[in-house]
């Protein structure tokens, strides 16, 4: 397999739109609205990394991040949606995906990369919960799901983590599951 992964670019985006509803459709709680959130993202006015794998010429995965914020403040980026189509899936590409985008957001700077996940993938890439280095969640989700990885060993004292605007499109579909 020749697996490309690169900045997305504006003619991805029809391609990435239909890749998240298809990676996210089967999911009891947002049935796909991450679709929705990575074009919200895009159109928001904010610094977002943004890339696709590519496998002969296809785009089969995607990986987004966008800022995250303390008192107003931003203190780094949120790996907000990362998707692989599922005849792609357990071949490496999200990985790549994951350690691509590690590295642009480094290269950009940012200090702390928080994520929403799953706790037996994440950690592999250095991820750990964010509750030891003083962060908090504004979702009532498990601590070992809500997870950082902190490239200055920074700490805080029971900091609340905030998303954008954009994310509501989601809220809205957590709050409704309880």
């Amino acid at each position: 397999m020749n697996l490309i992964i690169r900045k997305e670019k504006e003619s991805d985006i029809d391609e990435v739109y239909k890749l998240n509803k298809e990676a996210f459709s089967k999911l009891t709680i947002s049935k796909g609205l991450e679709a929705d959130l990575v074009n919200n993202l895009r159109k928001a006015d904010c610094d977002i990394v943004s890339l696709v794998a590519e496998v002969e010429g296809k785009v089969v995965g995607h990986i987004i991040f966008s800022p995250v914020y303390i008192n107003g403040e931003i203190v780094g980026m949120s790996l907000s949606v990362m998707a692989v189509l599922p005849d792609f899936q357990k071949q490496g590409i999200g990985s790549a995906l994951v350690k691509a985008g590690i590295e642009e957001v480094k290269n950009k700077n940012y200090s702390l990369i928080i994520v929403l996940g799953h706790p037996e993938y994440y950690p592999r890439f250095g991820f750990v919960p964010a509750s030891s280095y003083g962060l908090k969640s504004t979702y009532e989700i498990p601590d070992e799901v809500f997870m950082a990885l902190n490239f200055n060993d920074q700490k805080w004292d029971n900091a609340v983590i905030n998303y954008r605007e954009e994310f509501k499109v989601c809220d809205e579909a957590l709050e409704s599951r309880n």
